[in-house]
């Protein structure tokens, strides 16, 4: 894991690149039978009949390989990370089984916080390429991020939540 990275190492404009993340119909229908189970996802005569002409990823299924992706990439290291809220997803081509998913980060804004001195919140852009280099799925999340511990707040730099 690279080294914890803090709102001041962060700036606008960077990228970063997740790992390739193979869809298997065998996941695809295990996440579908608990958390989506509309024909396209789980029904195999089904969904070759409907127009997709088969099995597809659920979006939601989608979205949370690519979080896991971020968990695991940690590009800001092991520092404690808040989603805030994620705009704009948009699932612009279906996931099918065999297909490769790559998640491209960059960084849209980097704020530290008036309120909260001790954190501050960086604006990241994703756009998911599939193994055709086509975009199958974009959003952006807005997440919290600490600045980096002076010598007198090492033992607390926790992640404070503000309500406007």
């Amino acid at each position: 894991m690279p080294d914890n990275r803090y709102l001041e190492d962060i700036v606008a404009g960077e990228k970063s690149m997740g790992k390739p993340i193979v869809i298997t119909e065998g996941a695809i229908l295990a996440f579908a039978r608990e958390f989506d189970p509309q024909p396209m996802h789980v029904d195999q005569a089904a969904s070759a009949a409907g127009r997709f002409g088969g099995i597809i990823a659920s979006g939601w299924h989608v979205a949370s390989l690519v979080m896991r992706d971020f968990v695991t990439s940690a590009p800001f290291g092991g520092t404690p990370l808040l989603g805030v809220r994620t705009d704009g997803l948009c699932w612009l081509l279906p996931v099918r089984p065999g297909d490769t998913l790559t998640a491209y980060r960059t960084v849209i804004d980097v704020v530290g916080s008036r309120k909260h001195p001790s954190y501050g919140r960086i604006l990241v852009a994703t756009k998911v390429i599939n193994q055709d280099d086509a975009v199958a799925v974009t959003l952006e999340t807005l997440i919290q991020i600490p600045t980096r511990p002076t010598s007198t707040s090492q033992g607390d730099n926790r992640l404070l939540i503000s309500r406007p």
